[in-house]
């Protein structure tokens, strides 16, 4: 009983890695060539680089009720 359970165990382990054997790859310079490239493309639109309005801001600290 152990040993087919260690055969299944293995062709599973073959199946993933043909699995990822067959993957295109890509080179690291170019994926941090694009993603250089997609960050400056974006960077107007990133809060933490350009700042959040204070209007706009979900975390400002919310307004007292004073009429009590």
């Amino acid at each position: 009983m152990s040993g087919s359970s260690s055969v299944a165990a293995m062709k599973k382990v073959v199946q993933q890695l043909r699995l990822e054997a067959g993957l295109n790859r890509m080179k690291v310079s170019q994926a941090a060539a694009e993603l250089k490239q997609f960050c400056l493309q974006n960077a107007q639109h990133d809060p933490l680089l350009t700042g959040v309005s204070s209007s706009t801001n979900p975390f400002r600290p919310q307004k007292v009720c004073s009429f009590l």
